[in-house]
């Protein structure tokens, strides 16, 4: 007795994750930590003879600015991408923060892009352009495109975007069949 040809739905993993790593970020890290330690030794170290006001302008500037760094290094170290029956879920760094679910029902279409680049964008992290829609940029390469129902695009760097672009795509055919994705 012969089996009957599988579908790609059926090839399909029930859940698929991927994940976009950019270890250069942490290089900002000690930035960051040295921000926030010249701020704390000049809160307690210093004599406030040179004024009040200049003096906690720099010891809130240095603290504010370290701790800045420091929590962008944690949030844009590297991006999670999540697939499952109904959702895409994109969560940045260490702490899952800023994060975005996004229902497989208002996603029109999803594409590969070869290159995306924090150039593109503007820069790495959690990205809006009035002209281009959203993206979350952790490193330089290969992303995913959605085509959003509402107009907007989401991009997301993640290694192995085709293959997430292919999942993407079964999802929506079960979603609606007989249409393309």
């Amino acid at each position: 007795m012969r089996d009957q040809p599988r579908t790609e739905d059926d090839l399909t993993p029930e859940v698929w994750t991927g994940r976009a790593t950019n270890r250069v970020q942490w290089l900002l890290a000690p930035a960051g930590a040295a921000c926030l330690a010249l701020g704390i030794k000049l809160a307690v170290d210093s004599a406030w003879t040179s004024g009040i006001a200049a003096l906690t302008m720099s010891v809130v500037g240095c603290i504010a600015a370290g701790l800045l760094v420091i929590f962008g290094t944690l949030a844009f170290v590297h991006v999670d991408l999540r697939l499952d029956r109904e959702y895409v879920e994109v969560r940045c760094g260490h702490v899952g923060v800023p994060r975005r679910r996004i229902p497989l029902s208002h996603v029109a279409g999803a594409d590969f892009a070869a290159l995306v680049t924090p150039r593109q964008w503007g820069g790495w992290g959690y990205r809006w352009r009035p002209e281009k829609g959203t993206a979350v940029v952790v490193r330089r390469g290969e992303g995913v495109v959605l085509s959003l129902w509402d107009g907007h695009t989401f991009t997301v760097t993640v290694d192995n975007a085709e293959s997430a672009v292919r999942v993407i795509r079964a999802r929506l055919r079960s979603i609606t069949p007989g249409t393309a994705a």
